[in-house]
């Protein structure tokens, strides 16, 4: 596979991987640390220093957000995002320790 075709494979598995995650807004960014150890606020994180280091200055991270969520991230976060449960936090908190 040439670098061209590569790089287009790629942005698609990425294009899909946020259809998914827009479709699936009960998946809680808990979880998904929890689980694979980033969520959507890493993906737009991530986002944002891929186009910083392209050259794009007319992006910060609330539109970095955006492009992740498909819509304000205060909106999602109201709309979607559940308090986490102890579990959840216990969980959470256990992974981190291990990392650091």
């Amino acid at each position: 596979m040439n670098d061209s075709t590569r790089e287009a494979v790629e942005a698609a598995a990425f294009r899909r991987l946020i259809d998914f995650l827009r479709q699936h807004p009960e998946v809680q960014n808990i979880d998904l640390m929890n689980l694979a150890g980033f969520c959507r606020n890493c993906l737009s994180k991530w986002y944002l220093g891929e186009a910083v280091a392209r050259g794009v200055v007319d992006m910060d991270y609330e539109q970095a957000r955006t492009r992740i969520y498909g819509m304000p991230y205060s909106e999602w976060k109201q709309q979607h995002q559940a308090e986490a449960s102890a579990e959840q936090r216990q969980a959470y908190t256990q992974r981190t320790d291990k990392s650091a």
